[in-house]
């Protein structure tokens, strides 16, 4: 069966932790499917911002909210050890409440080269950490040896006092073979910003691939033929209600700061990525310089209306959001991520809850 479709937000957490828990809080009562909270690891330090773990903010979120559901998006799978990222996902569990936690893993190359810790295996470590983390959260008695992680745990007691439900795990995946594992063994696939229609087509295609390979049973989910799995697509956002323009103006301070990433970090498995948006990296350099040399608001400045428009954003009015997210479903997108930004964040989020989600919503 298709997976149902939900909007969400993409929290980057280098900003403070009152003003991330306040604006869950916001999500929360707008009526909003999920908030994924995104590791920015060393590289918002380099420009002047503090990075947070997803998973302690997670916990917290769980607590300021009733309704979202709260997803680490992501967190790297090769360095964490998986039994770790479990204790951790218990406590999101126990904070939260039944239903409203997915757990996420990714490969990271920003981590990784900031940690001095670059690796070309990443399709061993991911699969080794979604068996692990499933495993010891399913509580019965778990033994596995990987490639890179392996695991003995013993099994929960019926009488412990812990969460039962093994949460949906998901793996991020821009290159077409972490895809296809994702389309095997997870359940979801998250894309990277600047994720376009074309992006989401490709994306499902690989997804699809995998799951048709894949041998059940692969348990907590659903494989094999016709198997459909939630694909996530994080996507520059922002709103305005009566301005065009300045509702792109969030959007094109967030594509200016992801572009210049996709230079200075990630070029090899962003090149897919930057092909189907019609993107070159000449078109971009300029953006990265200015993001070294004046920070996020000069990598903005470097963002022409045309090479926005290359990022297809969900942004302008809130038509304007609709038409975007339209587009985006017809092409396979089953979970929107809105990597919101700009003024007034609170008052975007209320927007999209009252003028953009009841038009969208299956």
């Amino acid at each position: 069966m298709a997976p149902p479709f939900r909007i969400g937000v993409m929290q980057l957490t280098m900003e403070p932790l009152d003003e991330m828990l306040a604006s869950a809080r916001v999500m929360d009562e707008a009526g909003l499917d999920t908030i994924w909270l995104a590791e920015a690891y060393p590289w918002w330090r380099k420009h002047g911002m503090e990075a947070r773990s997803s998973t302690g903010v997670a916990a917290l979120m769980g607590r300021e909210t009733s309704r979202l559901t709260i997803g680490w998006g992501i967190i790297a799978a090769s360095t964490r050890h998986p039994v770790q990222a479990a204790m951790d996902a218990r406590v999101v569990q126990e904070a939260a409440g039944p239903g409203r936690f997915i757990l996420g893993f990714g490969t990271s190359k920003i981590f990784l080269n900031n940690t001095k810790t670059q690796t070309t295996k990443t399709l061993g470590p991911m699969r080794d950490a979604v068996t692990i983390a499933r495993g010891v959260l399913g509580g019965e008695r778990f033994d596995y040896d990987g490639d890179t992680w392996s695991a003995d745990v013993p099994a929960l007691a019926p009488d412990a006092h812990a969460p039962r439900e093994v949460p949906p795990v998901y793996v991020a995946a821009t290159a077409p073979k972490m895809q296809a594992l994702a389309g095997e063994i997870a359940d979801g696939c998250l894309t990277p910003s600047i994720t376009t229609p074309a992006f989401v087509r490709y994306t499902r295609e690989n997804v699809r691939l995998g799951a048709s390979a894949a041998k059940p049973p692969t348990p907590g989910r659903e494989t094999g033929e016709g198997a459909e799995i939630d694909v996530g697509c994080t996507i520059v956002a922002s709103i305005h209600p009566t301005d065009r323009a300045a509702g792109r103006d969030g959007a094109r301070e967030i594509a200016g700061m992801y572009l210049a990433n996709k230079v200075q970090n990630i070029q090899g498995a962003a090149d897919t990525l930057l092909d189907l948006a019609g993107i070159e990296q000449d078109e971009i350099r300029p953006v990265a310089e200015a993001m070294e040399q004046g920070g996020r608001l000069a990598a903005k400045a470097a963002v022409s209306d045309a090479l926005l428009d290359k990022c297809r954003p969900i942004a302008g009015t809130p038509a304007d959001c609709i038409a975007a997210i339209e587009e985006y479903k017809a092409a396979g997108c089953s979970h929107v991520m809105l990597e919101l930004w700009g003024a007034n964040r609170h008052e975007q989020i209320r927007l999209f809850g009252e003028r953009v989600l009841p038009h969208v919503r299956s």
